[in-house]
């Protein structure tokens, strides 16, 4: 019952909020569309909006490794694993330009879908062929006007934790643009928000790792298949990587205490 009054009042929350911030956000698109291009100012908007989720919610405590390699200026093609609808929550927490790629029925969504559409995130109807051929000239000319693209490369959500095979459609982009690949690991979200209903989980710390971005230069020769093969790996070793620290983390609080723990990890 205590889960199911506390998901209430998160879920209360996100639509209060988002009736709240929508507006600003119409407010802002208004006074700076004629002079940002990318909407940059909206974007890091929407970044603090999504962020509130996480940053008052204490089951979530997020950390993020990495985010330094990310560089200004850089047009990437980013890719993630995608446990949890709260992943898209996370991401944000990077605070960085880009532009996501997401299934046209999440443009639908009252408030949050409509701010989706006038960030210009790139529309995806899964399953169709031609939807398919449509996002990837959308990203392509998005990466092309200087914003990164976000994707999940699993195109939907695990529903095991197990990660699932990659569809190379970024990888297809990253080639086609000749864009740096930026692989981020998101770990814990499966848990803290499942796939299947909207009950919270309780108290799951999430870990997002920035990986350092694979050059086009280092990947120029990989076929489409190689590519992704690689980036899958890389991705799934950090996951196991994390996934031991925190089981280690945990077994030396039942030993002895956190504190002594992060005092010897440092």
């Amino acid at each position: 019952m205590t889960k199911r009054a506390l998901s209430t009042l998160f879920w209360t929350f996100v639509t209060v909020s988002s009736i709240v911030l929508y507006p600003v956000a119409v407010m802002i698109w208004v006074l700076t569309v004629a002079f940002d291009r990318r909407l940059v100012v909206l974007h890091r908007f929407t970044c603090f909006w999504a962020s509130l989720y996480t940053w008052f919610n204490p089951a979530w405590p997020v950390t993020i490794d990495g985010r330094e390699k990310i560089r200004p200026g850089t047009t990437y093609v980013m890719v993630a694993n995608h446990l949890s609808l709260l992943d898209i929550l996370v991401l944000f927490r990077l605070f960085r330009h880009f532009k996501w790629v997401s299934k046209i029925e999440n443009f639908s969504v009252p408030f949050i879908g409509w701010n989706m559409s006038m960030n210009r995130y790139v529309k995806l109807r899964r399953g169709d062929r031609e939807s398919v051929i449509e996002m990837m000239a959308a990203a392509e000319r998005t990466i092309g006007e200087g914003s990164s693209i976000m994707m999940f490369p699993e195109g939907t959500r695990s529903a095991t934790g197990e990660m699932r095979p990659f569809k190379p459609g970024a990888f297809e982009l990253a080639l086609k643009t000749r864009s740096p690949i930026l692989p981020i690991v998101i770990a814990g979200t499966a848990d803290a928000l499942p796939k299947r209903g909207f009950v919270l989980g309780g108290r799951h710390p999430i870990h997002i790792r920035v990986l350092d971005p694979i050059p086009h230069e280092r990947c120029s020769d990989m076929s489409v298949e190689e590519l992704t093969a690689h980036v899958r790996e890389l991705i799934a070793e950090e996951i196991g990587e994390i996934e031991r620290a925190s089981t280690f983390g945990e077994h030396a609080d039942r030993l002895g205490g956190s504190e002594g723990v992060s005092g010897e990890g440092r």
